[in-house]
């Protein structure tokens, strides 16, 4: 009966060998998924604030030359 138990108590050991690997894995695969996801929201944030200050240089500069092409001065 003892050899009978060591083939399954070593199916059983590697088993949970499996299973701990695999919550390793998927542990990791979660944690670099919330990375790119706040990295995302980093990133669209920021572009999102740089969007709002070249657009307001835009309406600046069109300002600006077509006050030039009137021939107002600028000061």
């Amino acid at each position: 009966m003892a050899g009978q138990d060591d083939p399954v108590q070593r199916e059983i050991h590697q088993d949970w060998a499996n299973r701990e690997y695999i919550e390793v894995i998927t542990s990791s695969i979660k944690k670099i998924a919330d990375f790119l996801n706040s990295f995302d929201m980093s990133c669209r944030s920021r572009l999102a604030t740089l969007n709002e200050k070249l657009t307001a240089l835009e309406r600046r500069i069109e300002y600006i030359e077509a006050r030039v092409t009137k021939g107002e001065t600028l000061t």
